[in-house]
């Protein structure tokens, strides 16, 4: 039996009914992993060594056109219409090129740094340890779901000393899938062994790809909602939650 709860319409309350998850799906970045923040830190680290400030204002300037970008760029990337090589390049040459400068190669080993200083940083969401601590201690079977890069990704777990509480790490790569592909969750499912979408929870921050994904594979979802800049205006989802510490209780777990 699995555990979840009905949600009164217009409202965040619930109710607890008579079912159990088995299997219990996460996003890394920005729902466990707090990429926001480490890939800031990241970026300032790499900007110092790189003196960058003779063509930027100032950091602050230099992150809001990379911020930017590299959200229209991961969007594109998650739909296909872009590779990862190119991603990895474009988001660095955009910067430079707002300055007048036209050189891929430097955005070329600008990006290779950031990548090898990203998974390095430790920031976890706030309560993500507390409730990986309390879902491994219930015995959940727990799997990373991720579009992010295979050299980047397990390298962010093991820095951040959790790589230990996920049973299976799923990476876009591997799967030959990228979230919201229903293909990706099903990859997951197999994993685990699940008989079906209904032994199954996701949780993550991005609707795109975490709510509408685990939709499209009919997994229940609960959806992450700690950069309320990216939620939007009509959204579904089986769940909702402000933060990791209302996970536990809301799932009944």
């Amino acid at each position: 039996m699995r555990a979840c709860f009905k949600r009164y319409p217009q409202s965040c309350n619930y109710v607890l009914t008579q079912m159990k998850y088995k299997y219990i799906f996460l996003d890394l970045d920005d729902t466990i992993w707090d990429f926001h923040a480490n890939a800031k830190l990241s970026l300032f680290d790499m900007y110092q060594d790189r003196g960058l400030e003779r063509y930027f204002d100032n950091f602050e300037s230099f992150f809001e056109i990379y911020a930017k970008r590299n959200i229209e760029l991961w969007e594109q990337y998650g739909k296909g219409e872009i590779t990862k090589e190119f991603l990895m390049a474009e988001r660095f040459r955009y910067p430079l090129a707002k300055m007048g400068v036209d050189d891929l190669e430097l955005a070329e080993q600008i990006g290779e740094q950031y990548l090898n200083i990203l998974p390095t940083k430790t920031t976890l969401i706030p309560y993500a340890q507390e409730m990986l601590d309390e879902l491994t201690g219930k015995k959940y079977p727990l799997t990373i779901i991720s579009n992010g890069f295979v050299e980047v990704q397990y390298k962010k777990l093991r820095s951040s000393g959790i790589e230990h509480y996920f049973r299976h790490v799923v990476l876009s790569e591997a799967a030959q899938a990228l979230k919201p592909d229903k293909k990706i969750f099903e990859y997951a499912m197999k994993l685990n062994n699940a008989s079906s979408a209904d032994e199954c929870v996701m949780i993550g921050d991005s609707y795109h790809a975490d709510i509408v994904g685990a939709q499209n594979a009919g997994i229940d979802q609960v959806y992450l909602f700690n950069l309320p800049d990216r939620r939007p205006e009509n959204y579904r989802a089986t769940y909702q939650v402000n933060g990791l510490n209302e996970i536990i209780p809301l799932l009944g777990l």
